[in-house]
C-alpha cells in the first residue's frame, strides 16, 4: 500500500511540474477578428433567411413605417420638423416597361453618413440605435418594428440592383447603388426633390414579373401590413367608358329651312339616332389601401361593437357577424394584446380532417403579420377560434417567419385557452338566461290564455241573459 502512494505521489509532482513548466513556456495570446467574404455572406443572407421572396415587401414597408414613426417622434420636440412635408404617409408604384417597383416614405429620412453606415453595414439596425439613442422611458414609448439590421437586403430576393434616394432635414439629397456585390455607390442626388424621407426602387429581376401586377401587390399589403399605422397608397390604373364626341359639328344656321307641308312618306326617311361612340380609357390615380386599423391596440372600453363586428368580417372574410368576442391585454412573462371571437356560422368543413387543422389566429408584432400557422398554440378542439394577437417581445427568426421554440410561447397559449373558455362559459350563461326569458314569456302568455278561456263563457252568459 505504501508502494501504491508513493507512485500516486510521484505522478502528481511530475504532472504539477509539467504543467508549469508548459505554462512558463506558453507564448502571449494574440486577439483576432472575425473576417467574412462579403459576396458569401450577402448570399446567405438573402437566399437563406426568408423561406418566400414576397417578404420584401413587408420589410421595406416596415422600414417605412419605422421611418415614420421618427420623424413623428422628432416633430414632438422639434416644431419645425415635419415642415419639410406635412404628410406622413407610404406610396408604392411600378412601371411594367421599366421593370422597376418604388417604395417611397416621407419619414424621417438618411444622411449620406446614415446611407454609409446602414445600408451598407451588414446587420446593422438604425432603429435599434434610434432606440437606444432616446433617453429613459423615452425609448419604450416607440413601438417601432426594426430589430436586426438585416430586413432591408430582403430586396434583393427580387432585384438585381436597387437605388435608394433620401432627404434628411438635416443634410442635402443623396443616392445610395447596389447590385449586392461587395461595393455600393453614394453620390450627391440632383434628381426630383423628395422634400424629405426615402425612396427605395428595385430593379426586378425576370422570375419576379409578379410584382408588377396591382392586384398581386394590394394583396400583399393587406396580407402583411394592413394594420400599419400610417397610410399606404397604390398606383393604380383604373378603366372607364366614355362617349366619344365628334370634332365636326353641324352648322344648324346654314340649313334651310325645311317646309312644313312636307309628305308624310317623307318622314319614314328620317336618319333615326345613332347610338353614341365610345371607347374605353384608363386613369392613374393613388388610391389607399390599408384602411383598417388596429382595434386591438386600443382599451375595449373605447371600441364600439360595430367596430368589431367591422373588424372580424375584414380580416377573416366571413359575411355573417361573429356570435361573441373576448377582447384583453395580457400581463406577466409575456405581454400581449389579442381579440378571440366565435364565428356566427359553423364552418361547413368544421369535422374535416379535424386533427389537421388549426385555429385561425393571426399573430402580429406591432401590427405586422408575422404568421398565421400555429401549432400546438390552442388545443383541437378550439380550432373553431379566429382571431388576433399581437405581441412585441416574442422570440422571433432572423427572418421574422417564424417562431422560436420558447416556453413563452407555452405560457402564451394557456393564456389564450383560459381567455377562450372564459367567453365560452359566458356565452353559455347568456343563453341560459336568454331560455329562462323565453320559458317566462310563454308561461305568461299561456296564463293570459287560460283568463281569456274561463272570462269568455261568463260574457256569453251575461249576453244571453240580456
Amino acid at each position: 500500500m505504501r508502494t501504491i502512494l508513493k507512485l500516486f505521489a510521484i505522478a502528481a509532482a511530475v504532472t504539477v511540474n509539467v504543467a508549469a513548466a508548459e505554462t512558463a513556456e506558453a507564448p502571449a495570446a494574440e486577439t483576432f477578428e472575425f473576417q467574412a467574404e462579403v459576396n458569401r455572406l450577402m448570399d446567405i443572407i438573402i437566399n437563406s433567411l426568408y423561406k418566400n421572396k414576397e417578404i420584401f415587401l413587408r420589410e421595406v414597408i416596415s422600414n417605412g413605417s419605422d421611418a415614420l414613426d421618427k420623424i413623428r417622434f422628432v416633430a414632438v420636440s422639434d416644431k419645425t420638423a415635419l415642415d419639410s412635408k406635412k404628410e406622413l404617409e407610404i406610396r408604392i408604384s411600378f412601371d411594367k416597361d421599366a421593370r422597376t417597383l418604388t417604395i417611397r416614405d416621407s419619414g424621417v429620412g438618411m444622411t449620406k453618413a446614415d446611407l454609409v453606415a446602414n445600408l451598407g453595414t451588414v446587420a446593422k439596425s438604425g432603429t435599434t440605435n434610434f432606440v437606444e439613442a432616446m433617453s429613459g422611458d423615452q425609448g419604450g414609448d416607440l413601438s417601432l418594428i426594426g430589430q436586426f439590421g438585416v430586413g432591408f437586403y430582403s430586396v434583393y430576393l427580387v432585384a438585381d440592383k436597387v437605388r435608394v434616394r433620401s432627404k434628411h432635414n438635416d443634410d442635402e439629397q443623396h443616392c445610395w447603388e447596389s447590385a449586392a456585390d461587395s461595393s455600393f455607390s453614394v453620390w450627391k442626388d440632383d434628381g426630383e426633390d423628395l422634400g424629405r424621407g426615402t425612396e427605395i426602387t428595385l430593379y426586378l429581376k425576370e422570375d419576379a414579373g409578379e410584382f408588377l401586377d396591382q392586384d398581386r401587390l394590394e394583396e400583399l399589403v393587406l396580407r402583411y401590413s394592413e394594420f400599419i399605422t400610417f397610410p399606404i397608397y397604390l398606383y393604380k390604373s383604373s378603366t372607364e367608358t366614355v362617349e366619344v364626341e365628334d370634332d365636326e359639328e353641324e352648322d344648324l344656321d346654314d340649313e334651310e329651312e325645311e317646309d312644313e307641308d312636307l309628305d308624310e312618306e317623307d318622314d319614314e326617311y328620317e336618319d333615326e339616332d345613332e347610338a353614341p361612340r365610345t371607347t374605353t380609357v384608363t386613369n392613374w390615380d393613388w388610391s389607399q389601401v390599408n384602411s383598417e386599423s388596429a382595434i386591438w391596440a386600443r382599451d375595449a372600453s373605447e371600441v364600439e361593437d360595430d367596430e368589431y363586428k367591422s373588424f372580424y368580417k375584414t380580416f377573416s372574410k366571413d359575411t355573417a357577424d361573429p356570435t361573441t368576442w373576448i377582447h384583453f391585454k395580457a400581463e406577466g412573462e409575456v405581454e400581449f394584446k389579442s381579440i378571440l371571437f366565435v364565428p356566427g356560422q359553423v364552418p361547413f368543413d368544421m369535422y374535416d380532417s379535424y386533427h389537421n387543422k388549426n385555429a385561425q389566429l393571426r399573430l402580429y408584432v406591432r401590427k405586422v403579420l408575422i404568421t398565421d400557422e400555429f401549432e400546438d398554440l390552442v388545443p383541437r378542439y378550439l380550432n373553431f377560434l379566429r382571431g388576433v394577437v399581437d405581441s412585441d417581445d416574442l422570440p422571433l427568426n432572423v427572418s421574422r417567419e417564424t417562431l422560436q421554440q420558447h416556453k413563452v410561447l407555452k405560457v402564451m397559449g394557456k393564456k389564450l385557452v383560459r381567455k377562450a373558455l372564459e367567453m365560452l362559459r359566458k356565452l353559455a350563461q347568456k343563453s341560459e338566461s336568454d331560455d329562462d326569458d323565453e320559458d317566462e314569456d310563454d308561461e305568461e302568455e299561456g296564463d293570459e290564455d287560460d283568463e281569456e278561456e274561463e272570462l269568455e263563457p261568463c260574457f256569453v252568459r251575461k249576453t244571453t241573459l240580456v
